[in-house]
C-alpha cells in the first residue's frame, strides 16, 4: 500500500474561486434604486419588495415620487385612487424627511384602504 504524504488542494481552490465569483456577482446586484435616498436603519429584517408593488418615495429635498416618476402629494391621491387597493405599497423615504411628510403619505393610504404597506430600510451594520 502506498503512503499518503500530501493533500491535493487544487480542487478546493477551484471551488473557493467559483464561490468567490458567485459572491462578487451577486454583491453587484444588492445596490438598488436610482433615487438618491438614504434609508433609515432598522435592526429587523429588510422587507422584500413583491413584484408589481407600488412604490412611493420621498427624497431629501422632500420631492414625492410614485413608481419612480416625480409627483406631488395632491397628485399621489389621484394616482392611488386609480391603483388596485390590494396591491402592496413600498415606502422609500429618506431618513432626513420630517415625520409629518411620512404621516401625510400614511393618511393617503388610510383613506384608500391599502393594508399591504412596507417601509424599506437598510440593515444596521
Amino acid at each position: 500500500m502506498k503512503k499518503f504524504d500530501s493533500i491535493n488542494v487544487i480542487p478546493f481552490i477551484d471551488i473557493m474561486l467559483v464561490l468567490l465569483a458567485i459572491v462578487l456577482t451577486t454583491a453587484t446586484f444588492v445596490a438598488s434604486g436610482q433615487l438618491d435616498i438614504a434609508l433609515p436603519q432598522a435592526d429587523g429584517n429588510v422587507a422584500q419588495q413583491e413584484p408589481k408593488a407600488l412604490e412611493i418615495a420621498i427624497d431629501r429635498d422632500f420631492n414625492f415620487y410614485f413608481n419612480g416618476e416625480e409627483s406631488s402629494l395632491e397628485n399621489l391621491s389621484s394616482l392611488l385612487a386609480d391603483s388596485d387597493s390590494l396591491a402592496p405599497v413600498s415606502l422609500v423615504i429618506d431618513e432626513t424627511v420630517p415625520f409629518a411628510k411620512f404621516v401625510s403619505v400614511i393618511d393617503l393610504l388610510k383613506n384608500r384602504p391599502m393594508d399591504k404597506v412596507s417601509i424599506r430600510t437598510r440593515k444596521t451594520p
